[in-house]
């Protein structure tokens, strides 16, 4: 399993976790966060359960000749949209951040 920590102006948010390779995710606020929702799409207060990559998260990733650097110099796949946000995850445009767990 994988997880990143999700920050909103540099405060920590939630935890977006991967349950199944390519194709399970969950993404939980942090108990104590009182900052605005990630996404309207994200409300607070429930656990939010998705059989694919969260449309949300997938909006961050790079796209055209960005993703095709990133898929190249990363040795990433292409399918690996988990392993994708982990890589950019630290530069996303907006006010959302993505850091792989061990960085804590």
């Amino acid at each position: 399993m994988r997880i990143a920590r999700v920050y909103l102006h540099n405060t920590f948010a939630g935890i977006l976790k991967e349950t199944e390779l390519h194709r399970k995710y969950v993404f939980e606020y942090n108990a104590g966060y009182e900052g605005p929702v990630v996404s309207v799409t994200l409300p607070k207060g429930k656990v939010h359960k998705f059989e694919k990559f969260p449309p949300f998260f997938e909006g961050l990733l790079p796209e055209g000749e960005n993703l095709e650097e990133l898929l190249r110099s990363r040795k990433i796949d292409r399918g690996d949209l988990f392993g994708q946000l982990l890589a950019v995850g630290q530069d996303t445009v907006g006010a959302a951040s993505i850091l792989p767990e061990e960085n804590e």
